[in-house]
C-alpha cells in the first residue's frame, strides 16, 4: 500500500501560488472578453484602433461582478492558508516539481516575481542539487578534491524554462564529467528565466562577487559555461561586474557558449510579428493581451538582448577566452540553417555570434567555434561530441 506524502510548506505554497494565478487569469480573461464585447457593440471598421472604455449597464455590472468575486475568492484562499504554513515542516523539492516551476517561471516569471507569487524562483547557486550559500561556501569546497578546493571553479548556467538538474541527461552531466576529468569544482546556477536577462545578469554578478570574496582559498580560475539563454545571462553578468568594479571578472578565464542566441531567435520574432498583425483589427486586438503575457525573458530572446529594452551591441568581456558551440539539424550547413533553422531554435550564425554588421559581430576566432551536425538544441546538454569539445577547450591553453 502506497503512503501519501505528508503535507509540508512547499505543498501549501504551491496551492497558494496556483490559486493566485487562477484568480489573476480569470480576471484577465474577463477583461479580454469585455473588450471584445465592447468592440462588437460599437461595430467599428475591420481595421483601426481597438475600442476603449468598458461596457455599461447590466452587461458592465456582470463583468465587474465577476472580477470582484474573483478577487474576494483569491484573498480568502490566500489569507486562510498563510497562517497554516508556519505549522508545517519545510519539505524538499523534487525533480518533477523543479521542472514544473522552471517552465512556469520561464513563461510567466516576471509576472510571478512582480506579484510576489510563492511560485516565483529566486536565484541560487547549487552543488549536487543542494543550495550553496555564497557567504558560507567552505562546506562545498571541503566535499571536493583538493585541486578544485584550491580555487578552480566551473559555473554552469542553464537556459530558458530549465533548471540546474537538467544538465543531467542520458546518464551524462557536462559539469560532473569536467570535474572528474579536469578537476574543476562544478557549481550550477538556478534562476527565474522569465525575468529580463539584464536583471538575472546583475543578480549573478552580485552572487559571484560574494562567492569569490568568501571562498576559503584564492580563486585561481573561474570558467562559465552558458547554455542557450544562460550564455546571455553570463555575458550580462560580465558587463555588470566590470561596470561595478567587481573582483570576480579578473578570475574569469574562459566563457563557453552552448547554442546561445547571441543575435536572437526567430521564434520569438515570429511571436512579436503575430502580435503586430492581430493589433491591426479592433476585433482581434484584445486577444493580443493574452499573447503578450509571455515573459520578459522570452521577449529578450527576440534579438538576444542583454540590456532591458535595448538591442544595442555589447562586446564580449575583454581578456577572457570565449568559445561558441552550435548545432544544426542537417548533415551540412546551408543558408536556412545559418539564418533560420539551425538546431531547431537557434540559427547557426546567431549561435556562433556572426553578424553582417561588424559592430554586432562577436568575432569569436574560428578555432574557438564548433558545429555539431544532425543535432538538436536540447541535445547540446548531453551529446558526447559536445562534451569532447568542451573538454578540449577547457584543457587547452587557448
Amino acid at each position: 500500500m502506497t503512503c501519501m506524502a505528508s503535507p509540508n510548506r512547499q505543498h501549501l505554497s504551491d496551492i497558494r501560488g496556483i490559486s493566485r494565478m487562477a484568480c489573476d487569469a480569470t480576471a484577465g480573461i474577463t477583461r479580454v472578453v469585455e473588450r471584445m464585447h465592447r468592440t462588437i457593440q460599437l461595430r467599428p471598421w475591420p481595421f483601426g484602433e481597438a475600442a476603449s472604455g468598458r461596457t455599461r449597464g447590466i452587461t458592465g455590472l456582470v463583468y465587474r461582478s465577476i472580477q470582484g468575486i474573483t478577487r474576494l475568492i483569491g484573498v480568502g484562499v490566500d489569507s486562510s492558508l498563510a497562517p497554516i504554513a508556519a505549522l508545517l515542516p519545510e519539505g524538499e523539492s523534487g525533480p518533477a516539481r523543479d521542472a514544473f516551476l522552471s517552465v512556469l517561471n520561464g513563461v510567466y516569471g516576471d509576472y510571478l516575481s512582480r506579484t510576489g507569487n510563492p511560485l516565483a524562483m529566486d536565484m541560487s547557486l547549487r552543488y549536487q542539487s543542494r543550495r550553496v550559500d555564497p557567504e558560507v561556501p567552505p562546506g562545498v569546497a571541503g566535499q571536493h578534491r583538493d585541486g578544485a578546493a584550491a580555487g578552480r571553479l566551473l559555473l554552469l548556467v542553464h537556459g530558458l524554462c530549465l533548471n540546474d538538474r537538467q544538465w543531467q541527461g542520458q546518464g551524462h552531466d557536462h559539469g560532473a564529467a569536467l570535474a572528474e576529468d579536469l578537476g574543476y569544482l562544478p557549481l550550477y546556477l538556478r534562476y527565474n528565466s522569465g525575468l529580463h536577462v539584464e536583471s538575472n545578469g546583475m543578480a549573478l554578478a552580485g552572487i559571484l562577487e560574494t562567492l569569490v570574496s568568501h571562498w576559503p582559498h584564492p580563486v585561481q580560475e573561474l570558467v562559465i559555461v552558458g547554455y542557450s539563454m544562460g550564455g546571455l545571462v553570463a555575458r550580462s553578468a560580465c558587463q555588470h561586474g566590470a561596470d561595478a568594479g567587481h573582483a570576480w571578472p579578473e578570475r574569469l578565464r574562459k566563457l563557453v557558449f552552448l547554442a546561445t542566441p547571441q543575435h536572437g531567435a526567430p521564434l520569438e520574432r515570429g511571436g512579436q510579428w503575430l502580435d503586430y498583425v492581430m493589433d491591426l483589427s479592433p476585433y482581434s486586438a484584445p486577444l493580443t493581451r493574452i499573447g503578450r503575457q509571455r515573459s520578459a525573458g522570452i521577449s529578450d530572446l527576440c534579438h538576444g538582448s542583454i540590456r532591458a529594452g535595448s538591442d544595442e551591441p555589447v562586446a564580449l568581456p575583454a581578456g577572457v577566452q570565449c568559445y561558441a558551440a552550435a548545432a544544426i539539424l542537417a548533415e551540412r550547413p546551408g543558408v536556412l540553417d545559418q539564418r533560420l533553422i539551425g538546431d531547431g531554435l537557434v540559427p547557426l550564425d546567431s549561435a556562433l555570434g556572426r553578424h553582417p554588421d561588424p559592430e554586432r559581430s562577436l568575432a569569436i576566432p574560428q578555432d574557438r567555434q564548433w558545429i555539431g551536425y544532425r543535432m538538436g538544441h536540447l541535445e547540446m546538454l548531453y551529446r558526447t561530441e559536445v562534451y569532447a569539445q568542451l573538454r578540449a577547450w577547457l584543457a587547452g591553453s587557448a
